[in-house]
């Protein structure tokens, strides 16, 4: 009887792994000066609440306003989200409340990213610690063997 052969992994199986880090790629915030920058992610947040999830800019303002307690007219996400509007830049409470209202968690990857860090969600950040103290406990045992070898080879 033949024996099954494993899959080979490859690129062309059509198998992706699941993003671990939240952020928008590269290539939506594109270059420029950090205000420009944001106001594009700003926009294609608002696209995706739209296309994802069915929300208007007026929906996304009023969860806003009702978050903040005080008004965000569609309007304000238009200049927020305009590379020209260089007097209205969005606040860092409307930041977070833009996020809760347009569902767009992938906006909280921009800042750290500035500075080279990543946001992940909890279950991958219990992943990386326990990948790290594996790593950690792998060296442990490779430095034990050897002072062992070093040890018997004394006598």
């Amino acid at each position: 009887m033949a024996r099954a052969r494993p899959l080979p992994l490859s690129a062309d199986a059509g198998w992706e792994p699941p993003s671990v880090a939240l952020g928008y790629g590269a290539d939506v915030a594109g270059r420029g000066h950090l205000d420009i920058r944001i106001s594009r992610l700003i926009a294609r947040a608002l696209r995706d609440a739209k296309d994802g999830h069915g929300l208007s800019r007026a929906d996304v303002a009023r969860a806003m306003s009702a978050d903040l307690g005080r008004t965000v007219s569609p309007a304000m996400l238009d200049k927020f989200a305009s590379e020209s509007s260089v007097d209205h830049r969005i606040p860092m409470d409307a930041f977070i409340a833009l996020v809760r209202a347009s569902r767009a968690v992938d906006l909280l990857g921009f800042m750290p990213g500035e500075f080279g860090f990543a946001v992940v969600q909890p279950e991958h950040a219990d992943l990386i610690e326990e990948q790290l103290l594996e790593d950690q406990i792998a060296e442990m045992k490779a430095r034990q063997k050897l002072l062992a070898k070093r040890r018997k080879a004394r006598r």
